[in-house]
Order: C-alpha cells, then structure tokens, then sequence
C-alpha cells in the first residue's frame, strides 16, 4: 500500500448565521497555514454569477475620494449586482482585485478589513491581488470582478 504524497485536503462547508449551507466550501490543505482574509480555494455547485471589472463610481459615474472610498463604493457595486442576481455576498467564490498602487493597499489594510467585513461580512472567498499600470478610468485606484455561485 502506498501513502498519498503532498498535503490532504480539508473541505470546510460555509453556513449563513442560521447554519443553511450556501453551498460553497472553502478548500484548506492541511498542514498549510490558514490564510488571513482570502481563502485559498472554493467549490460550489449552483447558478454562476458573475461581474465584469467594477470601479468605485456611483450612478452618476462619480469616483468616490481616496483609495479606501473608491473600495468601499466598489464593494458595495458588486453586492448590488449580485442582488440583481438574486445572490448574496456569501455567495462569492472568488475576487480579483486590480489596483494601481500596492503599497497605497497594503498601507491601508487594516481599514480596508472594515470596509469590507462591514459590506461582505466574515467570508473571504479565493482572492487574488494585481498591480496594474492603470486602469480605463484614469483616476480610479482599484477594480474588482467577483464569481459568486447561487446554490439550488
């Protein structure tokens, strides 16, 4: 009998605050460390929602001020469109965060934790984080494209 090689992987269910499944589980292997504020990966069966890149403008296409603004504004774009959807931030699978500066990110860390534990609660779905020359619109400083999948 042969022992598998490399790490074992732990499968986490996600619940809402009732302890309803949502479908998603988050993908830990063991023996690795358990990130902070992302997951490492995520499996979900359902509908699949999914955004284009987002930028913290409102309706009438203003930016909000600062780095941590335009986030706040960004995040709460993408809980708008999922509820278009019919999908919830728990429903996220995973984030890809463009931003124009990483050090303008990592120096606003922990307020931007807040921000965003206050629009998309405790779950941290696969995240991924690039440094981009620019964006389209000149003076914004992140974009963002969520998955989110709706369980049946």
């Amino acid at each position: 009998m042969t022992t598998p090689k490399g790490p074992q992987l732990a499968v986490l269910s996600t619940a809402d605050e009732n302890g309803a499944r949502l479908g998603a589980q988050i993908l830990q292997p063991s023996g690795w460390p358990v990130p902070k504020g992302y997951a490492n990966g995520m499996a979900a069966e359902g509908r699949i929602v999914v955004t284009g890149g987002v930028i913290g403008w409102d309706a009438e296409e203003r930016l909000a001020d600062g780095f941590v603004g335009q986030v706040r504004q960004t995040l709460g774009n993408i809980a708008a469109i999922l509820a278009e959807a019919g999908a919830r931030p728990e429903h996220l699978v995973r984030l890809t965060w463009y931003v124009v500066d990483m050090d303008e990110y990592l120096a606003n860390l922990k307020e931007l934790g807040k921000v965003y534990r206050t629009i998309f609660g405790a779950h941290y779905p696969a995240m991924a984080l690039v440094q981009v020359v620019r964006l389209v619109e000149k003076a914004a400083r992140v974009e963002i494209e969520a998955t989110a999948v709706i369980p049946r």
